[in-house]
Parts: C-alpha cells; sequence; structure tokens
C-alpha cells in the first residue's frame, strides 16, 4: 500500500491542498502551528475514522467553512483507489470509494492502514485509561473493521441504560434488556482487546529488550474491572459481566450510571515491577511507548499482509541519538514513512537522500530546497 496523493479542502488550517507523495520517506518541514500535524491528522483520519486530536468533526473544518473534504489516492494490490470523506459543520460525514458513496463506515474502513506516533503517546502513560482504551480501540478498527461497529452499538447500549439509571421511575425490564445487549456486546469488545494485547505483548517485549539494550523488562496485560479466568471462551466472559452487574447493581443505581464493562477497562504497562507511569525518566518512557508503536506496525503487517503508512508526528527531537537510530533502521525504505519536524539536524544524509522533503508554512506545502 502507498498513498500516493492526498487533497485537502477546508480541513484545520488548508484551505485547497494537493499534495503528491514521489518517495518512500517523506519529511515536511516547518515552524510549530503551521499545519504539519494536521496533515498526519487527515491520513490518520482514512485509516481510523476518528481523530486523535478532537472529538467533534466540527473542530476538523476550517473556520467559517461548512464543509471539509480529505480525498486520497492509494496505490494497492489490487489497483489505485480513490478515497473521499467530507466532513459537515452540522450534518452527518460521507465517505465514498472510487466516487460510489458508501452507506456504512464499516464499508470505507480496512482500505488505509496507518500507525501514528506523536508527543501526544505519552498519554498512554500520563494520563487516564481512556486514552489506553483508544490505543487499543484505533488498532482493532483497522485489523478488523467490523469493530467499529460493535463500539457504536456499545456507545448506545451505555447511553441508554445510563438515562434509566438515573430516570426517577425505573422500569426493571428495561434495564434487564439493556443488561443483556451489555453483556453480549461488551463480552465481544473486551474479548478482542484481550486478545490484541496477548499478541501485541510479545512483540513490545522483543522491541522494549532491543532498544534498552536487555536492561529492563517490560509488561503489558489487559486490566479490566472484572475477575475472567478464561478470556477464550465467550461464555466464561459473558457470564463474568453478568457477575458484575449483578454485584454492582445497587451502587449502580444510586450513582445513575453504568459502572461495568469494557469503557471500564486499562492496560497494565510495567517496567521491572513498577508502573511505567510512576518513572521519572522520560527516556524510559519513550522507549516503551516507541516499543509499542514499532509492535504495533509489525502487527498490523504480520496479521494484514500490508505495510501499514509510519507517521511521525515531531517525535525524532524527543528521542535521543540511539533511539532515532533504532527507529530510523526500522525504517529503511520498506515502510512509507511522513515525519514532520522543525529542524533536518536529527536526519543522517543517507536517509535525507532518499526522502521528499517539503516546507509547510501557514496551510500551504511546497518543495523544499534544504537538504541538510
Amino acid at each position: 500500500m502507498f498513498l500516493c496523493q492526498l487533497h485537502l479542502q477546508n480541513f484545520r488550517n488548508y484551505q485547497d491542498q494537493r499534495l503528491e507523495f514521489t518517495a518512500p520517506k517523506t519529511i515536511l518541514l516547518g515552524d510549530n502551528a503551521q499545519g504539519k500535524s494536521n496533515l498526519l491528522e487527515a491520513i490518520y483520519l482514512l485509516a481510523t475514522l476518528k481523530s486523535h486530536r478532537v472529538s467533534r468533526d466540527r473542530d476538523l473544518i476550517k473556520m467559517h467553512h461548512d464543509l471539509g473534504q480529505i480525498s486520497a489516492q492509494i496505490d494497492t494490490l489490487h489497483g489505485k483507489l480513490e478515497l473521499t470523506f467530507k466532513l459537515r459543520q452540522g450534518g452527518k460525514r460521507s465517505l465514498a470509494i472510487n466516487g460510489v458513496h458508501q452507506q456504512r463506515q464499516l464499508d470505507f474502513l480496512g482500505n488505509v492502514q496507518a500507525v501514528l506516533f506523536s508527543c501526544l503517546d505519552l498519554e498512554l502513560i500520563r494520563h487516564t485509561p481512556d486514552s489506553r482504551r483508544q490505543w487499543l480501540d484505533h488498532i482493532l478498527v483497522q485489523l478488523e473493521p467490523i469493530y467499529a461497529s460493535l463500539l457504536q452499538a456499545y456507545q448506545k447500549v451505555i447511553r441508554q441504560r445510563n438515562a434509566l439509571l438515573k430516570a426517577e421511575q425505573r422500569q426493571t425490564a428495561e434495564i434487564a434488556v439493556w443488561n443483556e445487549q451489555l453483556v453480549q456486546i461488551g463480552s465481544k469488545i473486551m474479548r478482542r482487546r484481550w486478545r490484541l494485547l496477548e499478541r501485541l505483548s510479545p512483540l513490545a517485549q522483543k522491541w522494549h529488550t532491543q532498544i534498552s539494550g536487555g536492561v529492563e523488562h517490560l509488561t503489558i496485560s489487559y486490566a479490566p474491572k472484572l475477575e475472567c479466568d478464561r478470556w477464550d471462551e465467550p461464555e466464561a466472559v459473558q457470564q463474568a459481566l453478568w457477575q458484575n452487574l449483578q454485584q454492582k447493581h445497587s451502587i449502580e443505581l444510586i450513582q445513575g450510571t453504568t459502572l461495568v464493562g469494557p469503557h471500564r477497562d486499562d492496560v497494565k504497562l510495567l517496567i521491572g515491577d513498577t508502573p511505567a507511569r510512576e518513572y521519572g525518566s522520560q527516556g524510559q518512557q519513550r522507549t516503551l511507548i516507541l516499543s509499542l508503536k514499532l509492535a504495533e506496525l509489525e502487527l498490523i503487517e504480520s496479521v494484514l499482509g500490508i505495510t501499514p503508512i509510519l507517521l511521525l508526528d515531531d517525535v525524532l527531537a524527543e528521542l535521543d541519538l540511539h533511539r532515532q537510530n533504532q527507529l530510523l533502521a526500522v525504517i529503511g525504505d520498506r515502510i512509507q514513512t511522513i515525519v514532520t519536524t522543525t529542524h533536518l539536524n536529527s536526519f543522517e544524509p543517507s536517509w535525507l537522500a532518499s526522502a521528499q522533503i517539503l516546507q509547510v508554512s501557514d496551510g500551504k506545502i511546497y518543495p523544499s530546497d534544504r537538504k541538510a
């Protein structure tokens, strides 16, 4: 898979920008707040239909406009694909493949795979479980597009169930219906997250050992808010959810919110026996995140047989020379990579020689004559 062309219209700070990718490696060079990250965000939206920065479509549309659009041409093993993603201020987004409107988001997903590594990824370690859940979900949507439909259905269950729990006149029969839905859909989400981490963990451990020189041991594990000994058995997960619902029923009625289900999940990250967030060294935390991202890339490639696009958003400056070299060595020319940076000092001359370098300034992109 290769992203050949990208066309942004009224997206973030881009009014009408066409861009052609002519090399396996593209460097977007420019000062901060010029639009470099916005371009990577547009590509990641095509892969996941979710922004890693905002939750509302209207925040992605250029100010004083009602419609924004991302168009792309992708070169695949089966030929070229034209993808179109339209965003509306007050309406529903629309998606098209080769000019044909797609009724379901599910039918659009799976045409682009991307791994994004940005400075915001340190939130995986430092911030709330929500950031770690989103990370898992973004990977799963690309590996199994139907997962997006499961998330949508589950969010509806939680909204309806919470409304009933808050209502003064509660209907026990209605809550029972949504309990059934929570168990059925929630167990599918939880089993997929567990299975993902079972496959991702050894890959991340391998990369972490290599980058750290083997002096530290990384452990990644699924940390749901319920006990289940047999995650590989659907019935066992459903039973665990039922039991947890019964145990939390009284407190849920008092608090008026759902306390059971995959929206309470977390991921445990340990370096040695210590939670990673408690480590003061940013170098150790960056090693962990880099290991996760390389594992993510390797997993997508092994499962789908497709090399995803690697999006590096101003992260090289955050890595020391050893970690930079590890990352650049993995990339080579095999992986289409799009990098944002404010300067070229972090790149070796041989890497620059085979890269397309573009200047980004105030929402406009043009070829750069800078080489070092």
